[in-house]
């Protein structure tokens, strides 16, 4: 179909799994030596957005469109006195910045299959 769907799933993946681990954040407030944790995602929308595309055989060829791994890491910020870094107001801002890129995934990739939906219709 179109790259940009591939890259609105692989965006819609990620805040999903990033949804998880930033949960488990807020589930650990009160856990003894707890180390805050996320998800992170290699710049999906600056390497997927500025690839050449190609309309002619003699353009440069650019590779296809692979899902980027992400990677949980533990983040290093200051402990409280029982060495755990969970910071609920950080962790609840997260997730709501998180949840409002899930909706605006979604609704871009709805839109997507709408417009594809209609143009199969017209042809």
């Amino acid at each position: 179909m179109d790259k940009s769907i591939k890259i609105l799933e692989n965006l819609i993946t990620y805040t999903l799994k990033r949804h998880g681990v930033l949960l488990s954040n807020i589930a650990n407030v009160d856990t003894p030596e707890y180390k805050v944790k996320d998800l992170i995602f290699p710049k999906l929308v600056e390497e997927e957005g500025l690839k050449l595309y190609t309309t002619n055989d003699k353009h440069i060829q650019t590779e296809e469109i692979n899902k980027p791994e992400e990677e949980v890491i533990e983040l290093n910020i200051e402990n409280w006195d029982d060495k755990n870094n969970v910071e609920l107001d950080k962790e609840v801002a997260k997730v709501t910045e998180n949840s409002i890129l899930y909706q605006t995934g979604l609704h871009m990739l709805s839109t997507r299959i709408r417009m594809f939906k209609n143009a199969l219709r017209r042809s």
